[in-house]
Protein backbone atom coordinates (compact mmCIF):
# COMPACT_ATOMS: atom_id res chain seq x y z
CA UNK A 1 0.00 0.00 0.00
CA UNK A 2 1.22 3.49 -0.80
CA UNK A 3 1.73 5.87 2.12
CA UNK A 4 0.61 9.01 0.27
CA UNK A 5 -1.12 10.20 -2.89
CA UNK A 6 2.26 11.44 -4.13
CA UNK A 7 3.69 7.95 -3.74
CA UNK A 8 0.67 6.44 -5.55
CA UNK A 9 1.10 8.91 -8.39
CA UNK A 10 4.86 8.36 -8.49
CA UNK A 11 4.28 4.62 -8.87
CA UNK A 12 1.25 5.24 -11.14
CA UNK A 13 -1.01 3.54 -8.63
CA UNK A 14 -3.60 6.29 -8.12
CA UNK A 15 -6.18 3.52 -8.11
CA UNK A 16 -4.70 2.28 -4.85
CA UNK A 17 -8.03 1.60 -3.12
CA UNK A 18 -6.39 1.09 0.27
CA UNK A 19 -4.94 4.60 0.14
CA UNK A 20 -8.20 6.18 -0.99
CA UNK A 21 -10.11 4.38 1.77
CA UNK A 22 -7.56 5.37 4.41
CA UNK A 23 -7.65 9.09 3.71
CA UNK A 24 -11.36 9.61 3.12
CA UNK A 25 -12.64 13.02 2.00
CA UNK A 26 -11.76 14.84 5.25
CA UNK A 27 -8.56 13.16 6.43
CA UNK A 28 -6.35 14.12 3.53
CA UNK A 29 -3.35 16.41 3.90
CA UNK A 30 -2.73 17.20 0.26
CA UNK A 31 -3.81 20.38 -1.52
CA UNK A 32 -6.00 20.97 -4.55
CA UNK A 33 -5.19 19.18 -7.80
CA UNK A 34 -4.32 20.68 -11.20
CA UNK A 35 -4.11 18.37 -14.23
CA UNK A 36 -5.55 17.51 -17.66
CA UNK A 37 -8.06 14.87 -18.75
CA UNK A 38 -5.24 12.75 -20.17
CA UNK A 39 -4.32 11.94 -16.55
CA UNK A 40 -7.84 11.75 -15.09
CA UNK A 41 -7.63 8.01 -14.32
CA UNK A 42 -5.04 8.84 -11.67
CA UNK A 43 -7.80 10.39 -9.56
CA UNK A 44 -10.55 7.79 -9.92
CA UNK A 45 -9.84 6.23 -6.53
CA UNK A 46 -10.20 9.51 -4.64
CA UNK A 47 -14.02 9.36 -4.80
CA UNK A 48 -16.40 6.67 -6.04
CA UNK A 49 -18.11 9.18 -8.39
CA UNK A 50 -14.89 10.49 -9.99
CA UNK A 51 -14.84 7.87 -12.78
CA UNK A 52 -18.36 8.92 -13.83
CA UNK A 53 -17.45 12.62 -13.57
CA UNK A 54 -14.35 12.23 -15.73
CA UNK A 55 -16.24 10.04 -18.22
CA UNK A 56 -18.76 12.90 -18.60
CA UNK A 57 -15.93 15.39 -19.18
CA UNK A 58 -14.25 13.11 -21.71
CA UNK A 59 -17.29 11.95 -23.68
CA UNK A 60 -19.43 15.10 -23.80
CA UNK A 61 -19.21 17.85 -26.42
CA UNK A 62 -18.54 20.46 -23.72
CA UNK A 63 -18.37 23.57 -25.97
CA UNK A 64 -21.92 22.88 -27.20
CA UNK A 65 -23.50 22.62 -23.74
CA UNK A 66 -25.87 25.42 -22.79
CA UNK A 67 -25.09 27.50 -19.75
CA UNK A 68 -26.63 26.26 -16.51
CA UNK A 69 -27.05 22.96 -14.71
CA UNK A 70 -26.73 19.56 -16.40
CA UNK A 71 -27.66 16.50 -14.33
CA UNK A 72 -25.36 13.51 -14.50
CA UNK A 73 -26.64 11.59 -11.45
CA UNK A 74 -29.11 14.00 -9.87
CA UNK A 75 -27.91 15.94 -6.85
CA UNK A 76 -25.08 13.45 -6.31
CA UNK A 77 -23.28 14.49 -9.50
CA UNK A 78 -24.06 17.38 -11.82
CA UNK A 79 -22.33 19.99 -13.93
CA UNK A 80 -22.72 23.75 -14.16
CA UNK A 81 -21.62 25.49 -17.36
CA UNK A 82 -20.79 29.18 -17.26
CA UNK A 83 -19.28 31.89 -19.41
CA UNK A 84 -17.93 34.96 -17.65
CA UNK A 85 -15.49 37.77 -18.17
CA UNK A 86 -12.33 37.32 -16.17
CA UNK A 87 -11.94 39.48 -13.09
CA UNK A 88 -8.98 40.66 -11.04
CA UNK A 89 -7.60 38.81 -8.06
CA UNK A 90 -8.95 41.56 -5.81
CA UNK A 91 -12.45 41.06 -7.23
CA UNK A 92 -12.43 37.27 -6.66
CA UNK A 93 -13.25 36.26 -3.09
CA UNK A 94 -12.20 32.90 -1.75
CA UNK A 95 -15.07 30.44 -1.42
CA UNK A 96 -15.52 26.93 -0.10
CA UNK A 97 -18.22 24.27 -0.08
CA UNK A 98 -19.19 21.71 2.54
CA UNK A 99 -21.36 19.27 0.60
CA UNK A 100 -19.58 19.14 -2.77
CA UNK A 101 -16.18 18.64 -4.34
CA UNK A 102 -15.59 20.89 -7.37
CA UNK A 103 -13.91 19.64 -10.53
CA UNK A 104 -13.44 22.92 -12.40
CA UNK A 105 -12.74 22.22 -16.07
CA UNK A 106 -11.75 25.05 -18.41
CA UNK A 107 -13.41 24.80 -21.84
CA UNK A 108 -11.97 28.03 -23.29
CA UNK A 109 -9.77 30.79 -21.93
CA UNK A 110 -7.50 30.66 -18.91
CA UNK A 111 -8.76 30.74 -15.32
CA UNK A 112 -6.18 31.82 -12.75
CA UNK A 113 -7.59 30.31 -9.57
CA UNK A 114 -6.55 31.23 -6.06
CA UNK A 115 -6.19 28.64 -3.30
CA UNK A 116 -5.86 28.58 0.49
CA UNK A 117 -6.67 25.90 3.06
CA UNK A 118 -10.18 26.69 4.32
CA UNK A 119 -9.02 26.07 7.90
CA UNK A 120 -6.64 29.05 7.50
CA UNK A 121 -9.40 31.43 6.35
CA UNK A 122 -10.18 33.68 9.30
CA UNK A 123 -12.46 36.33 7.77
CA UNK A 124 -15.78 34.89 6.57
CA UNK A 125 -17.91 37.21 4.46
CA UNK A 126 -21.34 36.56 5.95
CA UNK A 127 -22.74 33.18 6.87
CA UNK A 128 -22.50 29.82 5.14
CA UNK A 129 -25.43 29.38 2.72
CA UNK A 130 -26.72 25.85 3.12
CA UNK A 131 -29.05 26.35 0.13
CA UNK A 132 -26.18 27.30 -2.19
CA UNK A 133 -23.48 25.32 -0.32
CA UNK A 134 -21.08 28.23 -0.25
CA UNK A 135 -19.16 30.39 2.19
CA UNK A 136 -17.12 33.38 1.00
CA UNK A 137 -14.04 34.79 2.72
CA UNK A 138 -12.25 38.14 2.69
CA UNK A 139 -8.88 36.41 3.18
CA UNK A 140 -6.19 36.53 0.49
CA UNK A 141 -5.29 33.38 -1.44
CA UNK A 142 -1.97 31.73 -0.53
CA UNK A 143 -1.23 30.78 -4.13
CA UNK A 144 -2.53 31.22 -7.67
CA UNK A 145 -2.53 28.72 -10.52
CA UNK A 146 -3.25 29.47 -14.18
CA UNK A 147 -5.51 26.76 -15.53
CA UNK A 148 -5.61 26.73 -19.35
CA UNK A 149 -8.31 25.35 -21.63
CA UNK A 150 -8.34 21.57 -21.30
CA UNK A 151 -7.10 21.69 -17.71
CA UNK A 152 -8.98 21.11 -14.50
CA UNK A 153 -8.61 21.81 -10.80
CA UNK A 154 -10.15 19.68 -8.08
CA UNK A 155 -11.15 21.52 -4.92
CA UNK A 156 -12.23 19.49 -1.90
CA UNK A 157 -14.35 20.98 0.93
CA UNK A 158 -11.19 21.91 2.82
CA UNK A 159 -9.88 23.92 -0.16
CA UNK A 160 -10.93 27.56 -0.33
CA UNK A 161 -10.65 28.78 -3.92
CA UNK A 162 -11.08 31.98 -5.92
CA UNK A 163 -12.16 31.20 -9.50
CA UNK A 164 -12.79 33.25 -12.63
CA UNK A 165 -9.65 35.39 -12.56
CA UNK A 166 -8.30 36.44 -15.93
CA UNK A 167 -8.04 39.19 -18.52
CA UNK A 168 -10.35 37.58 -21.10
CA UNK A 169 -13.64 35.65 -21.16
CA UNK A 170 -13.64 32.25 -19.43
CA UNK A 171 -15.85 29.34 -20.52
CA UNK A 172 -15.87 26.61 -17.91
CA UNK A 173 -17.75 23.67 -16.52
CA UNK A 174 -17.81 22.80 -12.83
CA UNK A 175 -18.67 19.22 -11.95
CA UNK A 176 -20.20 19.11 -8.47
CA UNK A 177 -19.52 15.79 -6.70
CA UNK A 178 -21.42 15.15 -3.46
CA UNK A 179 -19.10 14.11 -0.63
Amino acid sequence: MCRSLGECLLHRRASCAEFADSVGPYRRTRAMILDTLANARRYHALHHRFPEAFRFLSETDLPSLAQGRHDIAGDALFAIVSRANGRTRAEAPLECHRRYIDIQFIIAGTDEMGWKPARDCLHPRGEYSQEKDILFFDDAADSWVKTPAGGFCIFFPEDAHAPLVGTAPIHKLVVKVAV
